[in-house]
């Protein structure tokens, strides 16, 4: 389906531009996570500190009959522009935020996209004027909501990947 400013498009959902400082993520029909979900873990992360886009609110669009999720509009920037010494200190600012994230329970799980789903591999890592931030955290999980054992299992896959995430970043 066509969407009027489609900004971009992940598996299971559709992001517009509402304004200059608001995207909507649309839910329509069956996606691959709920929109009230979706919003409670976003408002816990940015509870927490700024690495996860901030949300705005819940809405809904007469003019395609969807659902959205509102959040921030926000602007990437492409790191190759800047030197490894900058992108190094950007990384470390980073690892620091996801890891306070992660020490208050939050889990993103969705850092590296798996291989059988488009897009490039650190899709939900942008780079923006004040440094490294999140997208989508539509698998995300909480640590009260899954349990110790399970939200240990997430991180433990997430620090591999914040590693790849590392060379990626200052090698590209």
């Amino acid at each position: 389906m066509k969407y009027p400013r489609k900004l971009s498009a992940g598996a299971n959902n559709t992001v517009i531009v509402i304004s200059e400082t608001e995207v909507g993520k649309l839910f329509l029909g069956d996606t691959r996570s709920e929109i009230g979900s979706e919003a409670e873990k976003m408002q816990y992360a940015n509870g927490i500190n700024n690495l996860v886009a901030k949300f705005i609110r819940l809405d809904f669009n007469e003019s395609i009959q969807a659902e959205m999720l509102v959040m921030e509009r926000i602007h990437p920037i492409d790191y190759r522009a800047y030197e490894v010494e900058i992108r190094e200190l950007w990384f470390d600012v980073f690892e620091d935020e996801l890891n306070t994230l992660n020490n208050a329970g939050f889990a993103h799980r969705d850092l590296k996209r798996p291989s059988n789903i488009g897009g490039l591999v650190f899709d939900n890592i942008l780079l923006t004027q004040t440094g490294l931030r999140l997208i989508d955290v539509g698998i995300s999980a909480l640590r009260k909501q899954v349990g110790d054992k399970i939200f240990e299992k997430y991180i433990e896959i997430e620090n591999k990947e914040i590693q790849e995430f590392k060379e990626y970043f200052l090698n590209r």
